[in-house]
């Protein structure tokens, strides 16, 4: 069997993307996508139309095509202090993926903001968490949240970190493309690329390409057997 890829942070048109919902999956499967995570940027107002309206497209395309099409968020610039609520929020609607937009040295969220996701049970990935305090780190180990390394221009500039304290303290990571356009989807050997240029070493790439967004999968509720 070919490896595929397998994409959990990505933006259409609801939020700072350029294609719908359905375009954008149609998109990911033409590129050997097994799985794609749709994520934009929400904070409290439209939260649950939102996530119905993601619900009815991921739906559909999964029911006919060759890909697993999820619904999800991305929190962004939300106070940390609303970071539980929201998040919660966001699940009891039906979001699969809850993603909170990390403290990246290229836009600056509230301080805070990283703590505040790994402290959720309801927060599944912090994406691009930047200069992100090796406390947290281990707080995400611990809680199994998920750290992401960017394959987004500028949020990746961190990336290096944050895999050296992902290492050290045993924190599980994904690579994601933060896509917005098109041409922002990975194939294989660019999502390979940004793994080793992170400081990966290949076996470790293999492990978090393939290893665990199985394991993330089955996290959120989908068991691929």
């Amino acid at each position: 069997m070919k490896p595929r890829i397998y994409d959990f942070h990505t933006h259409t048109f609801y939020s700072d993307g350029i294609l719908s919902p359905m375009e954008l999956i149609r998109q990911a499967h033409r590129r050997a996508y097994a799985a794609i995570g749709i994520t934009d940027h929400i904070a409290a107002g439209g939260l649950e139309r939102r996530i119905e309206e993601l619900i009815a497209d991921c739906d559909i395309a999964s029911a006919h095509w060759d890909i697993i099409a999820i619904p999800g968020v991305e929190l962004t610039h939300v106070p940390p202090a609303a970071i539980h609520q929201l998040a919660a929020r966001a699940k009891s609607a039906g979001a699969k993926i809850v993603t909170v937009h990390g403290e990246t040295p290229y836009e600056g969220v509230a301080p805070g903001t990283n703590h505040s996701a790994v402290t959720c049970p309801d927060v599944d990935i912090l994406a691009h968490p930047g200069l992100i305090d090796p406390e947290d780190v281990t707080i995400a180990a611990e809680n199994g949240t998920y750290l992401e390394i960017s394959g987004r221009k500028d949020h990746s500039l961190a990336n290096g970190r944050v895999v050296m304290l992902a290492r050290e303290k045993g924190a599980m990571l994904l690579v994601n493309s933060d896509a917005h356009i098109p041409q922002d989807l990975f194939n294989l050997s660019n999502v390979k690329s940004v793994a080793l240029a992170a400081g990966l070493s290949g076996m470790e790439t293999e492990k978090v390409l393939f290893d665990n967004p199985l394991s993330f999968l089955k996290r959120i509720g989908y068991d691929m057997k």
